[in-house]
């Protein structure tokens, strides 16, 4: 299979069906390399398509990135393609996250893009990750909570309120 060639392409249901079987278990481990390659490819489709392959495959599967999860984040605090950010966040959401994974660097930027006038998936992605991160220390997320509450005083699309809402929850669970 010429893996950039049909990634250069739309893609429908049928191509990503087959491309998530190629990448099925162990024996799909040299797909899965070459379409993580294929994130940063010069053609914007191509490392479009292999993102939104990614995020088709089953969550076993999906875990294969999971030691990748900071190189993930580079490319998303330097990608510039609205779609494609928005495809590494949401990869970075099906991914655990853990105490050992706080990135300053990462954090700030989520608490940046929360209130900013980005795409409101991009916002919404962005509200969890910076949630999945600080939840683990108190200060960070009193900083955080801020964040939030700056939020109540716009009018939000549902998506946004219901994340919102959502961490709000959760948030105060963990206060208890």
């Amino acid at each position: 299979m010429e893996l950039k060639k049909t990634l250069s392409e739309r893609l429908g249901g049928r191509d990503i069906k087959l491309l998530c079987h190629a990448c099925c278990g162990q024996d799909g481990d040299m797909v899965k390399s070459e379409l993580f390659s294929l994130f940063s490819d010069s053609d914007a489709r191509v490392g479009y398509n292999a993102l939104w392959v990614f995020t088709h495959l089953t969550r076993g599967d999906r875990l294969w990135l999971l030691p990748m999860r900071s190189r993930l984040i580079d490319m998303l605090l330097i990608e510039k393609h609205d779609g494609k950010r928005r495809l590494l966040l949401t990869l970075l959401e099906q991914l655990p996250t853990h105490t050992e994974d706080f990135r300053t660097d990462f954090f700030d930027y989520c608490l940046s893009k929360i209130n900013s006038t980005e795409p409101y998936a991009i916002r919404a992605l962005c509200m969890k990750q910076a949630f999945a991160q600080c939840r683990f220390y108190t200060d960070l997320l009193f900083e955080f909570e801020n964040e939030l509450e700056i939020m109540e005083y716009g009018a939000l699309p549902p998506g946004l309120k219901s994340a919102r809402m959502n961490i709000m929850k959760e948030i105060a669970k963990i206060k208890k």
